[in-house]
This record gives structure tokens, C-alpha cells and sequence, in this order.
């Protein structure tokens, strides 16, 4: 009988990416590895739950969200989070960015400062630059600051930043834009004077994520499916995105879809044949700008 998993996502640190199963097992993403796992056969999605505990109906959902969560857990979930402006009181320090994604995709965020740069590596961020740190509500009147002076977005879409992903400038490029917007924020009157100013001092997360030499994408997963599978080797990673190759090329998955799943092993092990991938797939042309179809 086969062993049936569940995925937690990707969880990031210093050292790189693991993807996180059912009950505390992790699995190291290094170049090169073989990605290979699929759907039990006449599964569904169910809802992962709110705030660590499980839903209480095991609600179907949809296998297209990145969330997996059902209507009622999604609002408990995000009722307890710091994008939801719910926690003004929350004694923690927090930290202000700017991140960089790709030419013009700068965003500026904040991070509880015990996290150190987890939230970047988690977004996909390229780049980044710390603002400064201090009370919640005084990093949250920075960022909005920002917004408003400077048009940064505290939001940049997924397939934004994957559409430009294989295809970086060079790094004093990359960094230059950064390092103007950080010199034009620190310019900016209405700094919250209970907010500490930090110097520009960016980091750089191309070779962490794997960038470097990374083949262009000719697919991006739209969703996982009963009975489905995918099989490749792990040519980079960047925030929950895997990229890997197949024998259709280099084909994205966000390891989001991956949650409320039950899992199992997959691939060319005792001389099984390698499944590939079998779930569906949006074909990326080869100009950014034009889609060909799907696979």
C-alpha cells in the first residue's frame, strides 16, 4: 500500500528551500533533485484549516486557489494577520522593505523583525533593501508613505514576477534601481520619528533561489488534479515557485497548489516510467508578451 502525504508549502531559511510535509518530515530543494509525486487517484482538495487548527467540515475547495482554504477559514485566517490591520497593539518590532522582482517591480512591505529576511525569500524577492524598523503601526505609516510619495506597490502579481524571472539584467543594474528608490524614500518628509532609518545595504537572492543560467519557462501548472502527477529535476526555486525541468522543458509549479492534496510518490523508481507531467498546464511563449495556448 502506498504512503499518502500532505504538503505544508515551501519554508524557506538561509540555507534554501524545504518543502514541508505531514508530520514534521522535510524534503531539501537543491538544483538538481528529482521532483516527483501525484495525486491519489479520485481525491479531492480540502480545506487545510485556520491559525493551525483543522476545518472543522473538511470543506472541498477549489484546486486552483493558492490558499486552500474554504470561505470561513480564509476569513479566520486572515482576521489574525498583520495585512488585515487587526494586531495595532502587537508589541513586536517590525521591519520596512523595499524587494525587487524584475525591471519596474519594486514593492515595499513589512516583516515582524524576528523573521529576518524569511518574508523576502518567501515572496520571491530578487532583491531587497532594508527601510528601517520599529512599532507596528509606526512601519505601517511608513509603508503607506511610500505608497502614496513614491506609487510602490505593496503588491506585485505572481505571473508578474515569473514572467521575468529567467531573463534578469545584471546585478548593478538590479541593484541600481533599488538603491534610488531607498535614497528617494529616505529624502521623503513624514518619516514616524519612532521609526529607526536603515542604511542601504541590499541583498541579493539570485544565487540562493538558483537563478543563474535558469531556463526560459515554456509552462506554468494551473492546477493539480486526481490521479495526476509530475515528475522533473529542480532547476531553481524563488518564494513558493519550482522550476523544473520536464520533457516539455522548463514548466513552473507553485508549490501552493500542492496543500490540501493527499500526496504520494511518483516517478521511475523500480523501473516505474516517469510520468512527467500529466496535469494541466499553461503553455509561456517564448515572448513574454504572447500566449500560444495551453498544452
Amino acid at each position: 500500500m502506498r504512503r499518502v502525504w500532505t504538503c505544508s508549502g515551501v519554508r524557506w531559511s538561509g540555507e534554501g528551500p524545504v518543502l514541508v510535509w505531514s508530520g514534521g518530515r522535510t524534503s531539501p530543494l537543491v538544483p538538481g533533485r528529482r521532483v516527483a509525486f501525484g495525486v491519489v487517484d479520485g481525491g479531492v482538495r480540502t480545506c487545510v484549516g485556520a491559525r493551525g487548527n483543522a476545518c472543522p467540515v473538511r470543506a472541498v475547495v477549489s484546486p486552483r486557489g493558492t490558499g486552500a482554504r474554504c470561505e470561513e477559514c480564509a476569513r479566520l485566517d486572515r482576521a489574525h494577520s498583520v495585512a488585515a490591520d487587526t494586531l495595532a497593539d502587537d508589541p513586536r518590532p517590525y521591519r520596512v522593505y523595499l524587494a525587487w522582482f524584475g525591471p519596474g517591480m519594486v514593492k515595499v512591505g513589512i516583516t515582524r523583525a524576528e523573521r529576518g529576511s524569511a518574508r523576502l525569500m518567501e515572496q520571491g524577492a530578487v532583491a531587497f533593501s532594508w527601510l528601517g524598523q520599529g512599532p507596528l503601526m509606526a512601519a505601517r505609516r511608513t509603508e503607506e508613505l511610500l505608497r502614496a510619495a513614491l506609487g510602490v506597490p505593496d503588491r506585485i502579481p505572481y505571473a508578474d514576477k515569473r514572467a521575468v524571472r529567467t531573463a534578469l539584467p545584471e546585478a548593478g543594474e538590479r541593484l541600481a534601481e533599488l538603491r534610488d528608490l531607498h535614497e528617494r524614500a529616505g529624502r521623503l518628509d513624514g518619516w514616524p520619528e519612532s521609526l529607526a532609518r536603515a542604511p542601504f545595504e541590499p541583498v541579493d537572492h539570485t544565487g540562493l533561489f538558483g537563478l543563474a543560467g535558469l531556463p526560459p519557462t515554456r509552462g506554468v501548472v494551473r492546477e493539480l488534479a486526481a490521479g495526476g502527477a509530475v515528475s522533473g529535476e529542480l532547476c531553481g526555486a524563488a518564494g513558493p515557485d519550482l522550476h523544473l525541468l520536464t520533457g516539455r522543458g522548463a514548466v513552473v509549479l507553485d508549490t501552493r497548489l500542492m496543500t490540501g492534496w493527499e500526496l504520494t510518490g511518483a516517478g521511475a523508481a523500480n523501473g516505474a516510467r516517469d510520468p512527467g507531467i500529466t496535469f494541466p498546464v499553461r503553455e509561456v511563449s517564448a515572448d513574454p508578451g504572447v500566449q500560444d495556448g495551453l498544452f
